[in-house]
C-alpha cells in the first residue's frame, strides 16, 4: 500500500516528479504517481484527493506549474501533509508558481519547496515519516551520510588533481 501520492498537472511535469520517486525508492517508501488535472478533469481530482487518506495515503506530493492550483486544492480536501513543488515555467520561471503555491489561505497549509525541487519534496514527505518510523529514520541518516561521503570524496580530489584538471574527469 502506499504512503506517499506524487501527483502532477500534466506529463511535462515528469522529470521533476520523478526526481521524487527516484528519492523514495531509494529510501524505500511505497507511493504512487498520477498524472490529474484540477482544471481539465475536477471530478476526477476531487475524488483523487477527497479518497487518498482511505487509500493509505501519509503525505501527497503535488507538482504544479503557472496556476499551480494542485497543491492548494489537495490541501483543501486531503486532512494530512501536502507538499507542494512549483515548476519551473517559460514566462516567468516558476516564480508564479511558487507563489500561488506558498500564499495559501489561513488554515490550508502547503508545505514547498524550491522551484523544480522533486528530490527535496521527498526527502520532506520521508521527514514527516520518520517521525513514527524509527527503520525509515535509520535510512534517512544513512542518506544524508551518504551525502556527506560524497562531498568529501570530491574535496579529496580536488586537492589530489588541483582545481585545473578536476573538471577533467
Amino acid at each position: 500500500m502506499a504512503l506517499v501520492s506524487i501527483v502532477m498537472g500534466s506529463d511535462s511535469d515528469m522529470p521533476v516528479m520523478a526526481k521524487a520517486a527516484d528519492i523514495l525508492e531509494e529510501l524505500d517508501i511505497s507511493y504512487e504517481m498520477n498524472i490529474i488535472s484540477a482544471h481539465r478533469e475536477p471530478d476526477t481530482f476531487f475524488e483523487y484527493a477527497k479518497n487518498a487518506e482511505g487509500r493509505g495515503i501519509k503525505v501527497i506530493i503535488a507538482g504544479a506549474g503557472m496556476a499551480a492550483h494542485l497543491p492548494g486544492m489537495c490541501a483543501a480536501l486531503f486532512p494530512l501533509p501536502v507538499i507542494g513543488i512549483p515548476m519551473h515555467t517559460t514566462s516567468l520561471g516558476g516564480r508564479d508558481s511558487l507563489y500561488s503555491i506558498v500564499q495559501m489561505p489561513s488554515g490550508i497549509p502547503v508545505a514547498t519547496v524550491a522551484i523544480n525541487g522533486g528530490a527535496n519534496a521527498a526527502l520532506l514527505a520521508a521527514k514527516i515519516l520518520a517521525v513514527s518510523d524509527d527503520e525509515l529514520l535509520k535510512r534517512l541518516k544513512k542518506y544524508s551520510e551518504s551525502l556527506k561521503e560524497q562531498v568529501e570524496k570530491k574535496d579529496e580530489r580536488l586537492k589530489e588533481v588541483g582545481y585545473k584538471k578536476y573538471s577533467d574527469k
